[in-house]
């Protein structure tokens, strides 16, 4: 027998174990038994009266606990057991904080503890309010987008149009007049304005040294999701093409809903306060990392779990556009969507203080191609094995012509289509300006009043990014 996550043993008593006691009691709570070797057999402990009276006055004196300690005996043996109970509030020993996870004790600073004390509250990073941001700092093409997706899903009922204010009060992304953390994480215009950790990273390796190019995704979850989609469908894979008769079928090395399903879970279940969500591409697997242990709730990843959110308001939100379940069913989703695509099965594991996933690929991609050395392949170069059609660019030609014709100034509906040589303005709106606002390449300036006659555009930061990428 072994000890467990509430199960600890002790030959003898020395008040380091104050530690133990502590770590318990802000856990899941435990026993500790002092007269016990480290196998459970027992070995008998001198003075078992003495500190049956001592052990509860320190546990009093020094945590504010108050402990039922049992006096036991076996085969003429004295050892005693110091249950100890889960508390709802958080306890120190001179001014420091444990916690038992698995069978270990450990020390809870900076993140980790700030975590810690926000839940012995009923709180989580995303519900506190940020004091620096205003509505002027909330994206309304992010809300519309969210609305119209939580229309399709179905999960919240129609308010119909209402001010953004208004809105997320109800979605309780307003706390006393100020946006909360989620609010700017979600729909923020510029939210690593706050959180400099926002970003998504993704490498393409050669090996776990040699990285060949890389990408950095910045903007809030809405924006965010199709963005890492698109840049690694455009830039990091290959795809596979095979012809059945005249047609030509592209398939991807991994499934699109299964990496969607990782990128999501990284989102809303990551710390933000600390690393970057990183992913990694290599030839012939690909892994997603976010910083943050799993909850104590699900001590085991594989296995069957409920749904226990590290960010509250982020999570519902999202289960409200219909990205996310509720049921903690994202690995087996997952696991699911590769097998069906002709993956391997997934790897989910602990590492680094987060949770890392292993995606494993349908095929090898060729390791020499790169975005600038891929070109398209044609039907005579096709065969029945893989073969190199890297897209490289990230817009569509209309979108691309877009963002020439604003250039670095706002520009009115005519200027753009004067400049572009459109008379149709349902065209217009239809083909380009609707495209490059819902992938954030750029925005109105006044959005509160989308047919102004004085409405102008311009273009983002990431369209900023994107022009002078452009060839000119």
């Amino acid at each position: 027998m072994t000890e467990r996550q509430n199960i600890e043993w002790k030959r003898s008593w020395q008040d380091e174990y104050l530690k133990w006691i502590c770590g318990f009691a802000n856990a899941q709570g435990g026993s500790i038994f002092i007269g016990k070797e480290d196998d459970g057999s027992i070995s008998g402990l001198p003075k078992a009266k003495k500190l049956l009276e001592d052990i509860p006055g320190k546990a009093k004196q020094q945590l504010g606990l108050t402990l039922d300690v049992n006096l036991h005996e076996t085969e003429g043996k004295q050892f005693l057991e110091i249950p100890v109970l889960p508390s709802s509030v958080a306890i120190s020993l001179r001014g420091r904080y444990y916690y038992r996870t698995g069978s270990t004790k450990i020390e809870l600073t900076g993140i980790a503890l700030n975590e810690f004390l926000l839940n012995k509250a009923g709180l989580t990073w995303d519900t506190i309010p940020e004091p620096k941001a205003t509505l002027d700092d909330i994206d309304p093409a992010s809300v519309e987008r969210f609305l119209r997706d939580a229309k399709t899903a179905g999960r919240m009922p129609d308010i119909g149009e209402v001010p953004i204010a208004e809105l997320l009060e109800r979605l309780h992304l307003i706390q006393d007049g100020q946006l909360t953390r989620a609010a700017v994480v979600l729909f923020g215009k510029d939210p690593a304005k706050f959180y400099h950790s926002l970003s998504v990273k993704l490498g393409r390796f050669a090996n776990n040294v040699d990285i060949r190019y890389q990408e950095v995704i910045e903007g809030n979850i809405i924006q965010s999701l199709p963005d890492i989609l698109q840049q690694l469908e455009r830039k990091f894979f290959v795809k596979a093409i095979r012809f059945e008769g005249i047609h030509r079928i592209e398939e991807p090395p991994y499934p699109t809903a299964a990496l969607r399903e990782v990128f999501l879970n990284a989102l809303v279940h990551r710390r933000y306060m600390s690393s970057t969500v990183q992913a990694r591409i290599y030839d012939d697997k690909m892994t997603i990392w976010n910083e943050g242990p799993l909850p104590h709730q699900i001590p085991e990843l594989n296995a069957p779990h409920p749904s226990v959110p590290r960010n509250r308001l982020i999570a519902d939100i999202c289960f409200k556009a219909g990205y996310i379940d509720s049921w903690g069913r994202g690995i087996e989703k997952i696991t699911t969507t590769c097998t069906a695509h002709g993956c391997p099965a997934p790897n989910f594991e602990n590492a680094f203080e987060g949770v890392q996933v292993t995606l494993l690929p349908k095929f090898t991609m060729p390791s020499q191609v790169t975005p600038q050395e891929g070109t398209k392949s044609g039907p005579s170069e096709a065969h029945e094995a893989p073969i190199t059609d890297p897209v490289i660019d990230p817009v569509t030609d209309p979108v691309e012509k877009l963002l020439l014709a604003i250039g670095k100034s706002e520009k009115s509906p005519a200027a753009i289509r004067e400049a572009l040589g459109l008379k149709h303005r349902h065209t217009f709106r239809k083909n380009y300006i609707e495209p490059a606002i819902e992938a954030g390449y750029i925005e109105p300036t006044i959005p509160e009043r989308p047919s102004s006659r004085l409405q102008k555009y311009r273009l983002t930061k990431k369209g900023t990014h994107t022009l002078s990428s452009l060839p000119k």
